[in-house]
């Protein structure tokens, strides 16, 4: 029986995996610098974004950056359709604090582009 290929992967044992086997991963857009999701990552699936220069969720790979402490993934993308958040907005980012620390708020900041009920019905067709 041969080793998968992920198996051998050296640049893969840097990566500090929490006790799940798991990396947060941060997407971030290339053209604009937005930063549009956070996600988890196992060895397969970044392996699998390096070797096919695509992450899972339509997202085109450009960099990937490991931060100081080898404990969080960046991804630079190109996102395709312009939507990256399940709530049909270019980011998921989008709420904003906005006041005082006693009456202050989260706020939408970004608008809805897209209705989050077709976003995946579409995919699916």
């Amino acid at each position: 029986m041969t080793t998968p290929p992920v198996a051998n992967a050296k640049w893969l044992n840097r990566v500090k995996w929490d006790e799940h086997g798991l990396v947060p991963v941060i997407a971030q857009e290339a053209g604009s610098g937005d930063v549009l999701m956070f996600a988890w990552m196992n060895r397969d699936a970044l392996y699998k974004t390096v070797e096919l220069g695509e992450a899972v969720y339509v997202q085109k790979v450009l960099e990937i950056r490991l931060d100081c402490d080898q404990d969080v993934v960046l991804l630079k993308v190109e996102q395709a359709g312009g939507i990256a958040c399940h709530t049909g907005r270019h980011a998921c980012f989008f709420n904003k604090f906005e006041g005082d620390p006693k009456d202050g708020d989260w706020q939408d900041v970004e608008p809805v582009l897209k209705d989050p009920e077709t976003i995946y019905t579409e995919s699916k067709k």
